[in-house]
């Protein structure tokens, strides 16, 4: 019995509230169990350096932790002068998961920005940021074509994320905090609306996983990315 009492490919309770910043572009507070995390889409008319002149567009994100995210308070990294390198590896992968499935060129040269700050964390962070920073996305675009400033929305597909994982020698989906502490293994799917993958990271804990054993967390998470591509559909209805 895993320590939430859900079955094995069981999600906890996910859902999207959209526009929740007045000032935002497009913004969710995208909640995944007790994991809670805010996301704000922010669009400028500018390029990085080495983008001008290209004829196209640039999506990026940015990623930290509130300090009573967690059971303990941890200090604001700004404080420290120094962002931590979990939150570097963190945030370019959300950033590349929200790239795989946006035409930059029809976004034309301008950028967004996806900041996804962590309220409340009990594991899995970086599948809620990233598919909450989808829905943020679709209403930041969505605003955009609004105004006339592109012609359809520039998204050529749907993108989300789960974690899977092997606890006490069984799969399971969407690990909480108990279960990824224990894990023997731990692994983020990122997958798109059509079904392909966009990243996979893996990991052994204790001993290293068979690739049975890594089939049959693919296999979880796709069920798991189709019901959370279902969640995404229902909120931007």
């Amino acid at each position: 019995m895993r320590p939430s009492r859900r079955a094995s490919d069981e999600m906890r309770a996910v859902s999207f509230e959209r526009g929740v910043l007045r000032h935002a572009e497009g913004s969710c507070l995208v909640k995944f169990g007790d994991t809670h995390v805010l996301v704000s889409a922010t669009l400028e008319e500018r390029l990085p350096p080495w983008l001008k002149g290209q004829g196209r567009g640039w999506v990026t994100a940015e990623y930290s932790m509130l300090p009573r995210a967690t059971h303990e308070r941890t200090r604001r990294e700004v404080t420290q002068g120094k962002q931590s390198g979990r939150s570097q590896e963190i945030q370019r992968l959300i950033g590349r998961s929200l790239r795989s499935v946006t035409d930059l060129v029809g976004l034309g040269e301008r950028q967004i920005t996806l900041d996804c700050d962590v309220i409340q964390a009990d594991g899995g962070t970086r599948t809620a940021a990233i598919t909450g920073a989808w829905v943020a996305l679709h209403d930041c675009l969505a605003w955009m074509r609004a105004r006339s400033m592109v012609k359809e929305i520039p998204l050529r597909d749907h993108v989300a994320a789960i974690s899977c994982g092997i606890h006490e020698g069984q799969p399971v989906l969407d690990l909480d905090y108990a279960e990824d502490s224990a894990a023997e293994t731990d692994a983020n799917f990122v997958m798109t609306g059509s079904g392909g993958i966009v990243e996979i990271q893996g990991t052994a804990e204790k001993t290293p996983f068979s690739q049975e054993e890594l089939l049959k967390l693919l296999s979880l998470a796709r069920g798991g990315v189709e019901q959370l591509v279902a969640l995404q559909k229902q909120a931007i209805a």
